[in-house]
């Protein structure tokens, strides 16, 4: 092995599959190299090592040296990273441009006609999937706010609540502005005193009863019609591995949810 776990892990945290790992490593020992022997040291087949090494060139990490064999040359490390960081910012430049003109152009009416009927032959309770990761939490909870017209219910932890300051102050506010009527239950005001001093102005903040109704889980519902449901502590596990439900399931919204959060609301006392 020419590189340790760890390096190998490292480059595997930053986006490069296995045999990009293997390849660039094995091209870093040789300086400069052909994919036929790349192949062999970093055992790779042969029949794959010439798309990974282009895919490598075009990420920034070798340098591609026209002639008969094709040879690769190594750059150093930092500037290889240096390299493969700029390109990330040229593509997310150029993918943001287009994601923008697609979202201004003609064309968005059509995928907004072949949304709608498609959601025409779906039942509300079958739209519900699982949201892992605390930044696809916050996209959907996001999407939510944003189309909110009456009314937004929110039980958090103290952690939770934190999160929704830093990540939803702006739209909570703008929905707010639109006439929606915000409650938030937490379960603890120590550390987040912030966040309710933020909040206070634009929601109705109270603080569960533990003696009565104990509340350490996170959920949200809007207009009493889709609701995001957290099955995991914030506290316990990484923020990659925090896993939440969402549903349009009004039944679940409006029936199960919704009266729960009256119950502990009824049972909680204002932030004062």
């Amino acid at each position: 092995m020419l590189a340790s776990t760890k390096v190998l892990d490292a480059l595997k945290g930053i986006g490069l599959n296995l045999y990009e790992r293997k390849l660039w490593v094995a091209l870093l020992a040789r300086g400069t190299s052909t994919a036929g022997e790349l192949s062999e040291i970093a055992n790779v087949p042969r029949s794959r090592a010439y798309d990974v090494l282009q895919s490598l060139a075009e990420k920034g990490f070798v340098i591609v040296q026209t002639g008969k064999p094709i040879r690769y040359v190594a750059i150093a490390p930092e500037e290889a990273l240096e390299r493969a960081k700029k390109k990330l910012e040229e593509d997310f430049k150029i993918m943001q441009q287009r994601i923008d003109e697609l979202k201004e152009s003609p064309l968005m009416r059509e995928l907004n006609d072949i949304f709608s009927q498609g959601l025409k032959l779906v039942a509300p309770e079958e739209i519900t999937g699982a949201l892992k990761g605390k930044f696809s939490v916050f996209q959907q909870l996001d999407s939510m706010f944003k189309v909110a017209n009456q009314k937004i219910n929110i039980a958090t932890t103290p952690e939770g609540l934190n999160d929704l300051f830093a990540n939803h102050l702006d739209v909570l506010r703008k929905a707010k502005e639109k006439g929606v009527e915000i409650k938030i239950i937490t379960s603890g005001t120590e550390k987040c005193s912030e966040a309710i001093k933020a909040f206070s102005s634009i929601a109705d903040i109270r603080v569960s009863d533990e003696r009565e109704i104990p509340l350490e889980g996170r959920f949200a519902i809007v207009d009493g019609k889709q609701l995001v449901f957290s099955l995991t502590d914030s506290k316990s596990v990484h923020a990659t591995q925090d896993i939440a439900v969402w549903s349009k399931s009004e039944h679940a919204a409006s029936n199960v949810l919704e009266p729960l959060f009256k119950l502990v609301w009824n049972h909680s006392k204002a932030v004062s």
